[in-house]
């Protein structure tokens, strides 16, 4: 899916690490949420309440999940994150992700 239709857009933005990190929530008409948001180059680490996918449409990166090995991205890439989990992730060039929450 390239585009969302029939959504409403949070215009304040979710900023993290000190604006390295930024975000805008979707809301879909039925109550599900992604957010949408660019990742400069850095490291980070990120937790989660409930189970991710990260979807990446640009930028190169590494990420790691508990328990496994790093696993690179290079323009494009999907990863699910499990709920109360953290993870790493080590951005090389700026990165384009949606992330959408997954309540099971």
């Amino acid at each position: 899916m390239t585009q969302f239709e029939n959504v409403t857009i949070s215009k304040k933005a979710n900023v993290y690490f000190e604006g390295k990190v930024t975000s805008r929530t979707v809301v879909f008409p039925d109550g599900t949420k992604k957010t949408l948001g660019i990742m400069l180059p850095g490291e980070y680490e990120f937790s989660t309440s409930v189970k991710e996918e990260m979807e990446f449409v640009g930028g190169t990166l590494e990420y790691k999940l508990q328990g496994q090995d790093w696993q690179k991205i290079e323009e494009s890439g999907i990863f699910y994150v499990p709920a109360n989990e953290t993870f790493l992730l080590k951005v090389y060039t700026v990165a384009d992700y949606c992330c959408s929450y997954i309540s099971e």
